[in-house]
């Protein structure tokens, strides 16, 4: 039987990816500053506890051999956390510290293989700056300049990590995540992603109603659902390709539009009041050539079908807190 060390199972693409590695028989030790909030982790040992100790994270390490360990953890959220500025230091301070003790910790306790989710936030503001453009390739990452230090810290962090694969001989693959989005996920509260939000939002508003969109609404991101991102990390770490490589979709659609796919899930006609906010960059989408070429895959499931099971799921727990 693999062992698995997953960091980050509480949140919402670790906890997810627990229940893909068990369904595999793997056993799973799965660590986090919190437990899953929507459902009952499926790993083998659940451990509260904060990353950001080393003490800690030794401690988690320890016991027994681990084939592979996997590390989602970070202080992250969606645009609202992300771009106000005024989370900056702590995101740098915290995502910086977690990925320093797992590189340290993978090191001493002879941990052969890691994965680590980095970012398409790294990738250059300039190159984001009409709502309709080219994917972003893997290449595109230097020059350097995220619009974001959320984004500057896990560009540093992909190179840490290649740093200690380069000198202690750890086997580092590295994904590029493209907004991954799903049921079991952060819905309210200013962490949400974008679908969440726009779910949320039309499902709390009443037909004839109004929901706020943040800017103008013609925004465009693409978003993958969570069962391709699991997809793709397992072909990744089955691999030799090492990346970093893009784990996202290339079907781009508007925030405007991504708000009227949720209506029409709900059968309501709402009004959208376009507002001032955060708003990160103008437009962003995946490249997949490079993941094609090396593994053979790339996501292909239709943002509309994902879509609809997020609603659902969403609208069913705002039904519970009404």
């Amino acid at each position: 039987m693999k062992t698995a060390l997953v960091c980050g199972a509480g949140g919402f693409i670790g906890g997810h990816l627990v229940y893909r590695l068990k369904k595999e028989g793997y056993r799973v030790r799965a660590v986090d500053i919190k437990s899953p909030e929507f459902r009952e982790t499926a790993a083998d040992e659940f451990i509260l506890g904060d990353l950001r100790d080393p003490v800690f994270c030794d401690r988690i390490a320890s016991g027994m051999h681990f084939d592979e360990l996997y590390q989602l953890a970070a202080d992250m959220g969606g645009a609202g956390y992300i771009f106000s500025g005024e989370h900056d230091a702590i995101v740098m301070h915290n995502s910086a510290t977690i990925n320093l003790n797992m590189a340290e910790c993978a090191h001493r306790h002879h941990i052969d293989k890691v994965f680590y989710s980095s970012s398409a936030c790294i990738y250059p503001e300039t190159l984001q700056r009409e709502a309709f453009n080219g994917g972003l390739k893997e290449s595109d990452a230097y020059p350097a300049g995220p619009d974001s230090e959320y984004g500057w810290e896990k560009l540093f962090s992909e190179r840490m990590w290649f740093s200690y694969a380069r000198n202690y001989g750890i086997d580092v693959h590295i994904a590029r995540f493209h907004n991954i989005f799903g049921p079991y996920g952060t819905w309210q509260g200013g962490r949400e992603k974008a679908p969440a939000a726009m779910c949320r939002k039309v499902a709390e508003c009443p037909d004839g109603g109004t929901i706020d969109i943040w800017g103008d609404g013609e925004q465009t991101r693409t978003f993958l659902y969570i069962d391709e991102c699991l997809e793709g990390i397992r072909r990744l770490m089955q691999s030799e390709f090492t990346g970093p490589v893009n784990i996202g979709s290339d079907e781009l659609i508007s925030i405007n539009n991504l708000a009227g796919m949720a209506m029409e899930f709900a059968g309501k006609k709402i009004h959208l009041h376009h507002v001032s906010g955060p708003l990160g960059v103008r437009g962003r989408s995946s490249d997949n050539t490079l993941i094609r070429k090396k593994l053979n895959w790339s996501p292909s499931r239709p943002l509309i079908e994902g879509m609809r099971v997020t609603y659902e799921w969403i609208a069913g727990e705002v039904a519970k807190n009404v």
